[in-house]
């Protein structure tokens, strides 16, 4: 029997559009409808987009099974990051039942001045990033810390955000312990070093115009708490939890184990486990409490307050209203929402891609191209696209680092413009992005909705605009030498 040989149809840019249009309309709509508690409607239309563009990818040929399998592939992808979230989850319940956020919180306070926090918050944050090459264990470990400093201090939780993911993206973009730092570097064939050298082109200048703005920011904030209030949330935490520096010791582990490139998903487990540790040996009261069953042995009750604090989370009934904010948050249940989205956002990504809907918006996105800045104004444009519609910062690393790899030749440019604008706009402005997974757990983590936050994360929003800025004038933009390079690349007027 002769096999009948499938024939595809290549999508028009109509039928790449479509998707996004419907998509875009449907989130608009559920945040119109449902303000705030938009994130799980979000997840809707997600699916329903990701449904569109399968229907369209059948029309042109594409069986569902195919498309099918795609979305599976694409989900496949992000469950590393799915078994992270979780686990931060528990990592951060278990932190708060063993004193070591409560104990941050409590030295935090006395230390840190309103007027400076902001800028003092980036810059720990830049460094610990940098030293473990990780924003996602920055914002949920120090960060949670930093976002409750930030309420006792009656800051405002949005610009903490802000400066707190400023800070941990910095120092993961020049890590070389960072994935996405090795990945741009591999999908481009670019030594990492080199890579990491590069980028200091557009990394240290957006990193001083953040530092200078959140200085600014902190000296003109006015803070309501007085010493009273401090003294009050302190007094709650010596109540509620045995606070001292030892209790520290969950935190400086993970920090080390990250510095000795342990994998993440382990990293976190050995942290939730050495917190749980700490509150049966240290927080006992606070675990029993936490159970809250007089039924039970003391040790069973023991076991379900330590169970309850991993996958519900920590509750918080001191009377003292601050500190009940403050600690009644983590737990795996936390995350469940967002493990949800993340899932329903990379079907998505993975039927635009299967069906071939993204590279044709991306073959759009080249029509146009005339000059070198041209051409990095493209790929950062794609990188930001993808983080939207494919909803993942390793596909808008991987996607946009494949497509454009002939354009940069052609273009007579060295390969090492594009991993270095793969990072700035790709890696950097997947934390905007609601339903991507960065903006997700950094959301979820931090406890700010990405949509307040966006606005303050001035390094992720300053890196994409030097790029760009720097492609249309010539700096920084090394060239392969040859004698046509100058006509190839144009000059800034050209641009």
């Amino acid at each position: 029997m002769t096999e009948v040989k499938k024939i595809l149809k290549k999508p028009s840019l109509i039928d790449a559009l479509i998707p996004v249009v419907a998509l875009i309309s449907m989130l608009a709509g559920t945040v119109y409808v449902f303000g705030l508690d938009s994130f799980g409607p979000n997840q809707v239309a997600l699916i329903l987009a990701a449904a569109i563009a399968a229907m369209i990818g059948i029309k042109n040929g594409h069986s569902w099974r195919e498309i099918e399998q795609g979305m599976i592939e694409t989900i496949s992808m992000s469950l590393q990051a799915l078994l992270i979230l979780l686990m931060v989850g528990s990592l951060i319940g278990s932190w708060i039942l063993s004193g070591t956020v409560p104990t941050m919180i409590y030295y935090g306070v006395a230390l840190m001045s309103p007027d400076y926090f902001y800028l003092t918050a980036c810059l720990v944050c830049a460094l610990l990033g940098f030293s473990i090459g990780s924003s996602w264990t920055v914002a949920g470990t120090l960060g949670v810390g930093l976002m409750g400093i930030a309420v006792a201090l009656d800051l405002s939780p949005a610009i903490s955000a802000g400066a707190i993911i400023s800070g941990a993206y910095f120092g993961d973009k020049l890590s070389p312990l960072s994935e996405t730092t090795n990945l741009a570097a591999a999908v481009t064939s670019n030594d990492l070093f080199d890579h990491i050298q590069h980028m200091l082109w557009t990394t240290v200048p957006a990193i001083l115009i953040t530092l200078v703005i959140f200085f600014f920011m902190g000296v003109g904030s006015s803070s309501n708490v007085v010493i009273s209030d401090i003294v009050a949330l302190q007094t709650a935490m010596n109540n509620a939890f045995t606070i001292n520096p030892f209790m520290l010791i969950p935190l400086i582990l993970l920090l080390v184990m990250a510095v000795k490139k342990q994998p993440a998903l382990s990293t976190l487990i050995c942290g939730t486990v050495t917190g749980c540790i700490f509150a049966a040996v240290f927080q006992w009261h606070a675990v029993l409490a936490l159970a809250d069953d007089t039924s039970l042995s003391a040790t069973a009750a023991g076991f379900k307050g330590l169970l309850s604090a991993m996958f519900l989370g920590y509750n918080s009934v001191s009377g003292n209203e601050s500190l009940d904010a403050l600690l009644s948050k983590g737990g795996m249940s936390s995350m469940l929402t967002t493990v949800g989205l993340v899932i329903n956002a990379m079907a998505f990504g993975g039927a635009m891609a299967r069906t071939g809907l993204l590279a044709r918006l991306v073959e759009a996105a080249l029509s146009r191209v005339k000059s070198a800045g041209g051409l990095i104004a493209a790929t950062v444009s794609t990188c930001i696209g993808t983080n939207i519609l494919a909803a993942d910062q390793y596909l808008s690393i991987v996607l946009p680092g494949q497509m454009f790899v002939e354009p940069y030749k052609e273009r007579k440019l060295k390969s090492i413009n594009l991993s270095r604008t793969l990072e700035d706009s790709g890696t950097l402005t997947s934390a905007l992005v609601p339903w991507n997974t960065c903006g997700a757990y950094m959301s979820a983590t931090l406890g700010v909705s990405t949509f307040y936050y966006a606005p303050f994360a001035f390094f992720n929003l300053l890196c994409p605009v030097i790029a760009i800025i720097y492609g249309f004038s010539l700096i920084a933009v090394p060239a392969i030498e040859t004698p046509e390079t100058s006509d190839v690349l144009g000059t800034p007027e050209d641009s």
